[in-house]
């Protein structure tokens, strides 16, 4: 791929990923033959900052979880009522970084 699509890429998207996870990206990004560079930029990512709004509004009923597609955390929230509110706020903190780790996941199994 192009070093000036890759750096369209990352202006775009850097919010989806880690920052310790962009050099990777970029790498990966470089390496890419054209068919797969299309692929790659027609992937939708989970915007981590939705994923915290519906965090704080629904994160009781594990709705955050079954949203960035972890369905057996998400059925294991609903059914502890979000670990008995314990669950739910921990996951204010956490839920963004586990956004963006799925978002990861999703870029790296396009790429192979």
């Amino acid at each position: 791929m192009e070093a000036q699509k890759v750096d369209m890429f990352l202006m775009m998207n850097s919010k989806f990923f880690e920052g310790h996870q962009l050099g990777h990206v970029r790498e990966k990004l470089s390496d890419l033959d054209d068919s797969k560079s299309t692929l790659v930029q027609s992937l939708q990512f989970k915007d981590p900052t939705t994923v915290l709004i519906i965090s704080l509004l629904a994160g009781g009923l594990g709705i955050d979880r079954f949203y960035i597609g972890d369905t057996g955390l998400g059925i294991a929230k609903l059914l502890t009522c979000g670990g008995l509110g314990i669950w739910s706020i921990i996951d204010w903190f956490l839920i963004m970084g586990a956004a963006r780790e799925k978002n990861f996941e999703t870029f790296q199994q396009s790429i192979y």
